[in-house]
């Protein structure tokens, strides 16, 4: 890995993102055209283009579930099942109740918390099977109280979806699932085909063509986000293991050629110590054809003059994952402003969240964290504004109400409140 100095010009740290080239638009654009006008036969023929399977249904069939669970051995049937615990504990802590408030002239105030109608989550497939997907995106719209959850992933050359996917899907009991990916999945979520009715809310993680539907179709339904590469920064002093921090680094360089992995250190001894060791381990990685580009092109490591420095260039990467294996962890967290999650000390590595803690592994990508949010109970949930005057209220507040329309030019709505003062 590459070994800089900080130079103080934090802003040259950051990735720009990636919107896509404009053939890839206009392709995703003539993908969601085909979906709306020839429904379920464009999900056929895109199959067989784009996955190399004939397929003779879309939806997954109990037999294919049951099959899954024939393959999958029952430890990491456990494994699911007590994953989706954890992640299910953590995200019941973030419901809302709907509230209501009175003051003494009778107005009353509140806000109502509505659960989504239906959401679709999308489960990426290609090279590798993700039932942390499922888990991650499925328990916080359960949570909500959303009704109907449709799961939605691209078909193998069997024509069928890996087993820990539908078996996370299962024992979450989600029935309704589907075999279609890329931007012809995102369109029959967002518009509905014969087989498959429109949802309100698309989310889960895609490859280019994903991000680009997700940000075609949004407005006529909502999303999550428009997810870029995999990244973690670590922020480390002399303390932390040289092999550890390297293996950290690695875990998210063999998700993507586009991933990026950074050490932020003021150890120059730590800094060379994890170059050697990432190029070590790198060699015997099984996914290393996709680890060795992604740390030629997107793996650095920057040494600070002192741990503040050190931190401030971490907030200005406000990275998706970020590790802080330092001495005494905890007594840089409020130094920490923008990071998707932030795993505290030794033994909580990356992976720990990726799959088992229990908060959500969706997470603001390409420095978005300086402003949202990880995926949440929130995210599935809408507001409404409840409001009530009584008779005193309203003349009390009458006039007043009625001067700041005309203010604003609004005659007709100043004449609206006067109407009622007649």
């Amino acid at each position: 890995m590459r070994i800089k100095r900080l130079s103080g010009d934090f802003a040259s740290l950051k990735r720009s993102i990636d919107s896509g080239t404009e053939a890839q638009r206009e392709a995703v654009k003539n993908i969601i055209g085909d979906v709306k006008k020839k429904g379920d036969a464009s999900l056929f023929a895109y199959a067989e283009k784009f996955d190399s399977v004939s397929l003779s249904s879309l939806r997954v069939s109990e037999k294919e579930v049951e099959a899954a669970y024939q393959e999958l051995d029952q430890d990491l049937v456990e494994i699911i099942r007590e994953a989706a615990e954890n992640i299910r504990f953590f995200h019941e802590k973030q419901k809302r109740e709907s509230w209501i408030t009175y003051k003494e002239d009778g107005t009353m105030l509140g806000q109502k918390i509505t659960p989504l109608d239906a959401v679709g989550v999308y489960v990426p497939g290609g090279t590798a099977a993700y039932p942390s997907s499922v888990l991650m995106n499925v328990i916080p719209a359960q949570t909500a109280g959303v009704k109907r959850i449709v799961l939605i992933s691209p078909p193998n050359r069997e024509g069928t979806l890996p087993a820990g996917v539908l078996v996370a899907a299962k024992e979450l009991g989600i029935g309704e699932i589907y075999k279609s990916g890329g931007a012809q999945a995102v369109a029959a979520l967002a518009y509905g085909t014969e087989t498959i009715r429109p949802v309100d809310k698309i989310v889960g993680p895609g490859n280019i063509y994903v991000a680009l539907a997700k940000r075609e179709v949004f407005g006529d339904v909502d999303i999550d986000m428009i997810a870029g590469p995999s990244e973690i920064v670590v922020l480390a002093d002399k303390t932390a293991k040289a092999n550890e921090v390297a293996a950290d680094l690695l875990s998210q360089a063999e998700h993507d050629v586009l991933a990026s992995s950074v050490l932020v250190t003021d150890s120059m001894q730590l800094a060379e110590s994890v170059s050697t060791e990432v190029t070590r381990q790198l060699e015997t990685l099984p996914r290393k054809e996709i680890a060795g580009p992604s740390i030629e092109q997107f793996g650095f490591i920057y040494v600070a003059e002192s741990m503040d420095e050190a931190i401030n260039a971490v907030n200005e990467l406000a990275p998706e994952h970020l590790e802080v294996l330092t001495e005494y962890p905890m007594e840089l967290l409020n130094s920490i402003r923008h990071a998707g999650a932030i795993f505290l000390g030794r033994y909580s590595s990356e992976p720990v969240g990726d799959y088992f803690a229990g908060p959500n592994h969706v997470l603001p990508t390409n420095g978005t964290a300086r402003f949202s949010s990880p995926l949440n109970v929130d995210d599935f949930v809408k507001k409404s504004s409840i409001i009530s005057y009584s008779e005193k209220a309203f003349q009390n507040s009458a006039h007043k109400i009625a001067a700041f329309a005309r203010l604003e030019g609004l005659e007709a709505h100043a004449r609206a409140i006067e109407e009622r003062l007649k």
